[in-house]
């Protein structure tokens, strides 16, 4: 073999190399947003098991007061034992029910104006309203890695990665437009 052969031979071995190490680099980002979208996904359905919880103690201390349904209640327990294994779809649905409990919950409270002092009652408010920054706060931080990850997967060259990777886009959270705001807690 000649010096041009070996010349040449380096060359196509080296841009080989540069390829594969490209294209575990795009792979190895999917992933790394995927296990990120995973991540947030699990810290927004401990976030809404907080709140489920959060909503029980509610009730505890409202029921007290006025007779509350107790498929309220639960409906709660249901909607939490379901959270654990909820995808995008399903955790849109629970934040969507579990709003709504909280509206009835607050009603419920302001027909008993001696509920806006007592102590438990304007705690888990208070908590509740933390909780409620914390879900929009992962919220937001999850659908950030989903728009990222479905970009890749729609753009080239990182979308043919991706199909030979068997990659699927991320759905979003859509939480519905009237619900995006936390609930108004303040009486």
């Amino acid at each position: 073999m000649d010096l041009v052969t070996i010349i040449v031979i380096a060359v196509v071995v080296l841009v080989i190399l540069a390829l594969i190490g490209w294209i575990i680099s795009i792979y190895n980002r999917f992933m790394n947003l995927k296990n990120s979208g995973e991540a947030t996904l699990g810290q927004i359905r401990v976030a809404m098991k907080k709140r489920l919880d959060q909503i029980e103690q509610l009730l505890g201390a409202v029921k007290s007061y006025a007779a509350f349904e107790k498929e309220t209640l639960t409906k709660v327990t249901e909607m939490r034992a379901g959270v654990g294994k909820a995808d995008p779809g399903d955790l849109n649905e629970v934040e969507r029910q579990s709003r709504s409990i909280i509206g009835r919950l607050f009603a419920v409270a302001e027909a008993y104006p001696e509920l806006k002092t007592q102590a438990t009652v304007s705690e888990l408010m208070t908590s509740i309203r933390q909780i409620e920054d914390e879900i929009a706060r992962q919220r937001y931080t999850y659908n950030n890695i989903a728009q990222q990850l479905n970009t890749m997967t729609e753009t080239i060259p990182s979308n043919i990665v991706a199909s030979m990777a068997h990659i699927q886009r991320l759905d979003y959270l859509e939480f519905e437009e009237e619900i995006e705001r936390a609930p108004k807690i303040e009486f």
